[in-house]
């Protein structure tokens, strides 16, 4: 039995971002999809497993959905049922060769990761693996970014995910049969002529589309000029919004001059990946960035940042500021699939540091860049405006603006307890964000107890992969350390307050009692 059932997402077409994100591919520099690998105590047992998927794609239209082109990029693509869709070709097995390392798992995850996708059929592909020392097994997993963000995937990851070893099987589904309804649904819908594949509704779809999307700002506008009368302190923040959208949408399409430059060391860039992972205790890393004066996601970047300092001065190029970029959830309902993220691109200062500067280093900087971005909308703005440029130009300056970027990072919150796959205990899920033109994608999730690190690097740019990741599990370490001291520190210095107003208050007591004791003497 599933963990969770829940809402999906059902839109009928891709949203701004949804779209851009299926453009900009186009380029495979830019791959925006995102994968993982889950490593299980032992293989998962491929009957079950494919039952399970069965009854999870039923539930989930677009994991049997393909993405259909719109009138030019005037509409955005839509989703389509697959009649021909064959669960085989989206789920295979493959066994590691001996001795079945962990080295041998992460290359197969980055060497599937270069396969594409096919844009003719729904966009997701599962890998079972076995074969591994201790007679372990994985599962390798890619969904395009078009069809989910890393929140989304992790809740439709839940289709196959058990609470126990020996969950009850999930139901027997007649999935061929649901497909079929859906493309006869969907046929109808042509026939009755408002689908997306009817030219005449993809021409009207468009039009009302670009009117949309050309005027959405502008009615934004007259519904706050309607109100300016009552307020007229909402003229200035009104026109401060609008110019800060577009100048923030300038800034992302436009070459990035303004930038701080990226390291001189990681500035070659290739489509070849490289797949590295770090492990640390979760309770551990909170604590310490609580200790030094901010949250799990100031310590991941700050462990991060000085990974990047001691990678730079090993290698005989310091810098003084590195450009990097974390990714904020704007999801506010509990569907799967979907994407509510926005890219926030941000500068820090990557000299020498203690911990505890690195850590206020990073909770001022990510708190001025969360303010803009929630200011002018992210990609919102930026999505519409890209989509009605031609895709060359849109491609070129994306790679411009990832070419800017030394790392991009994401954490993602997974379950605080055990989870089972298939009769298969998940040990770890070392997660592949995209590196889409950046130097590197570290991608953080948190599983029982545990704090994953997937270092997914391109290597022409990080041509010591392995010695980076070595920086990050020291400068990790540090960090804790430096934690548990300032935390042991503070305890210390409470404990002694305690006990010292404990004397105080025991000593005022005494003095009372001699007090009343020489009172009652003197009296008698």
């Amino acid at each position: 039995m599933a963990t969770r059932e829940r809402e999906v997402d059902n839109a009928d077409r891709m949203s701004e971002h949804e779209a851009l994100m299926w453009s900009i591919e186009k380029d495979p520099w830019l791959n925006p999809s995102g994968g993982s690998i889950v490593l299980l105590d032992q293989p998962v047992d491929p009957a079950r497993f494919m039952r399970q998927m069965r009854a999870g794609i039923a539930r989930t239209p677009r994991l049997y959905q393909r993405a259909v082109p719109g009138f030019g990029r005037i509409s955005t693509p839509a989703w389509v049922p697959d009649a021909e869709f064959d669960i085989n070709a989206h789920i295979r097995e493959v066994v590691l060769p001996g001795p079945g390392t962990d080295r041998q798992l992460l290359d197969l995850a980055a060497q599937l990761y270069s396969e594409p996708l096919d844009r003719t059929r729904p966009l997701w592909r599962f890998v079972l693996i076995s074969g591994l020392e201790g007679g372990r097994g994985a599962l390798w997993a890619i969904i395009h970014h078009s069809v989910a963000d890393g929140i989304g995937q992790m809740r439709m990851a839940e289709m196959y995910q058990d609470l126990e070893r020996d969950a009850p099987p999930a139901p027997e589904v007649d999935l061929e049969q649901v497909i079929d309804d859906a493309v006869a649904a969907h046929q109808a819908k042509e026939s009755g002529g408002n689908t997306a594949d009817s030219v005449m509704s993809t021409l009207r779809h468009s039009a009302s589309h670009l009117a949309r999307r050309q005027w959405g700002i502008g009615r934004r506008m007259a519904g706050e000029v309607a109100l300016w009368p009552a307020d007229p302190r909402r003229i200035n923040d009104t026109v401060g919004i609008a110019v800060d959208t577009f100048k923030a949408a300038a800034r992302q399409l436009s070459p990035s001059s303004e930038r701080s430059p990226a390291s001189p060391l990681w500035s070659d860039r290739s489509r070849h990946r490289h797949l590295e992972w770090v492990r640390v205790d979760v309770d551990e890393l909170k604590t310490a960035g609580k200790a030094l004066g901010g949250s799990i996601n100031d310590a991941f970047m700050a462990g991060l940042v000085e990974a990047v300092h001691r990678y730079h001065v090993e290698h005989g190029t310091p810098i003084e500021s590195t450009n990097t970029s974390f990714v904020l959830s704007t999801r506010s309902d509990g569907k799967a699939g979907g994407n509510s993220f926005t890219p926030v691109p941000l500068t820090l200062p990557a000299g020498p540091m203690s911990p505890g500067e690195r850590v206020a280093a990073v909770v001022n900087a990510t708190a001025e860049a969360k303010d803009e971005a929630q200011r002018t909308g992210g990609m919102t703005g930026l999505s519409g405006v890209a989509n009605l440029l031609p895709i060359s130009v849109v491609t070129q300056a994306a790679r411009s603006a990832a070419h800017h970027i030394d790392f991009a990072t994401s954490n993602l919150r997974g379950a605080p307890i055990p989870l089972y796959c298939a009769g298969a205990k998940v040990l770890a899920t070392v997660a592949m964000g995209p590196v889409a033109g950046t130097g590197a994608n570290i991608t953080a999730m948190s599983y029982d107890g545990a704090f994953d690190m997937g270092i997914f690097v391109d290597p022409e740019a990080i041509t010591d992969p392995t010695a980076f990741a070595a920086n990050v599990e020291a400068s990790f370490a540090d960090l804790i350390a430096a934690g548990s001291s300032v935390q042991q520190s503070a305890t210390k210095k409470t404990a002694t307050k305690k006990k010292t107003a404990k004397k105080k208050t025991a000593t005022k007591k005494t003095a009372a009692t001699k007090t009343a004791a020489t009172e009652k003497s003197t009296t008698s």
